[in-house]
């Protein structure tokens, strides 16, 4: 039996937060319904960076020159956020089939996107229709993977080489190989959990998967096997990321809300942390 983690709470008082990257000492976020940029030191103390007037930010990555992408889901953008500005990165409303969710920018750069492949509120009969977009640092976007049932948290290894994708309809991770020109070959789907959201990978090559459905933080190995558990009963888990200065502290954003709830934009979030032997690696 696994020994039980109680996490402790670092930061209350948000509506839905998302999108958790460790940069610069400090833990960037989103506040989804607040639309707003954050970040938080070790101190514990928060700050807001940006707000977002006519759309709701949620993905983010950090490009090699150190500037913030947030990715906005119904206008279908990615923002660059640098000296207190935003200003547009890319425009994937000629190229995205639906609302965009969750995004991460490898070592080289490289944008990977998640398209859902319909709007939100999803639809009952949507399918298998999400993809991921690559955008590539000169502008340029394509498709690279399709036939994904609601591509959610996506993470890249540390050598560039491994894409991981939660399917949070297929209750499972697909895993794909990286091309040198940042295309995909799809591997295969492994592991099972109720409605994976956010996902962080570890030096190990673990995936850490918020399992939305299951009120927990999973660490998940290579061979599809539960390896740890993370509980936070009554809360929706909704992303994660190793952060700190080894990163061994993984960082769990939650939500008391339910999606009846969240359709009527009711959510309380949360910041929790648990100190990890495995440290981080890659993207996130």
């Amino acid at each position: 039996m696994m020994p039980r983690i109680k996490p402790s709470s670092v930061l209350e008082g948000g509506r839905y937060f998302e999108g958790p990257r460790w940069h610069a000492g400090r833990l960037w976020f989103v506040d989804c319904m607040n639309r707003t940029l954050l970040s938080l030191a070790s101190s514990g103390e928060c700050e807001q960076h940006a707000k977002f007037e006519d759309d709701t930010p949620c993905g983010l990555g950090v490009l090699p020159d150190g500037r913030l992408i947030v990715l906005t889901m119904f206008r279908k953008r990615l923002m660059t956020y640098a000296d207190g500005r935003l200003s547009l990165y890319a425009d994937l409303s000629g190229i995205a089939a639906g609302t965009i969710d969750d995004m991460i920018v490898d070592g080289l750069g490289r944008a990977y996107v998640g398209d859902l492949g319909f709007d939100l509120p999803p639809p009952s009969d949507r399918g298998s229709v999400g993809r991921i977009i690559l955008v590539t640092p000169d502008g340029a976007a394509r498709v690279v993977a399709d036939g994904l049932r609601f591509p959610n948290g996506i993470a890249v290894s540390v050598d560039n080489s491994r894409l991981v994708v939660a399917e949070m309809d297929g209750e499972c991770l697909a895993e794909y190989d990286i091309e040198a020109d940042g295309g995909l070959n799809f591997r295969r789907r492994y592991g099972s959990m109720k409605s994976p959201d956010g996902i962080c990978l570890d030096r190990a090559g673990a995936v850490w998967v918020a399992s939305f459905d299951e009120d927990a933080f999973i660490r998940v190995g290579r061979d599809g096997c539960e390896l740890q558990r993370i509980e936070v009963p009554g809360r929706r888990a909704i992303a994660c990321v190793l952060g700190g200065v080894e990163r061994r502290t993984l960082f769990c954003l939650s939500a008391a809300t339910s999606p009846e709830q969240l359709r009527q934009r009711k959510s309380s979030a949360r910041i929790d942390v648990v100190d990890v032997d495995i440290p981080g690696a890659g993207y996130p």
